[in-house]
């Protein structure tokens, strides 16, 4: 895609190994708004291997993790929550409920589509699905919650 991902406009800097635009040896996820949801293509590495062929759960769990943050660091944009001066980030996964429902492909691309189903300033939810072939491979569930600077 042409456009800036979310990532890129709202991450800018950050090294996280699933989408920071700064780690070139993360996964360098990139997500992008469309109609009430976040987009976006993964394509696995030889390196994701489960041992039989098929995407291992734990870089599973870490796309759906940081496809979530983007809806959420999109919605809360939208809503003019920024970041405490400072910070690069808004909001931090509090809990992350993943479910495999069906083996996801090794050498395939992969869609993610997530949206936010709550949403206040202290705490969102964020809706993920892993899907190929018009399949929901799996689906996470994760809540964050606004970061803010502790004394």
């Amino acid at each position: 895609m042409d456009e800036v991902s979310i990532q890129e406009r709202l991450l800018a800097g950050t090294t996280c190994f699933g989408c920071g635009p700064d780690n070139e040896k993360g996964l360098r996820l990139r997500s992008y708004p469309a109609e009430g949801e976040v987009r976006a293509t993964f394509r696995p590495w030889p390196e994701h291997d489960n041992g039989l062929g098929f995407l291992n759960g734990g870089i599973i769990s870490t796309v759906l993790d940081c496809h979530t943050a983007a809806a959420v660091l999109h919605e809360a944009d939208l809503r003019g929550w920024k970041p405490y001066e400072g910070l690069p980030l808004s909001y931090v996964t509090a809990g992350l409920d993943v479910r495999y429902l069906r083996p996801a492909p090794l050498q395939e691309e992969c869609e993610l589509v997530a949206r936010v189903v709550d949403a206040d300033e202290a705490r969102m939810v964020a809706v993920a699905d892993l899907v190929h072939d018009g399949k929901v491979r799996a689906t996470a569930t994760a809540e964050w919650k606004r970061w803010r600077p502790r004394t």
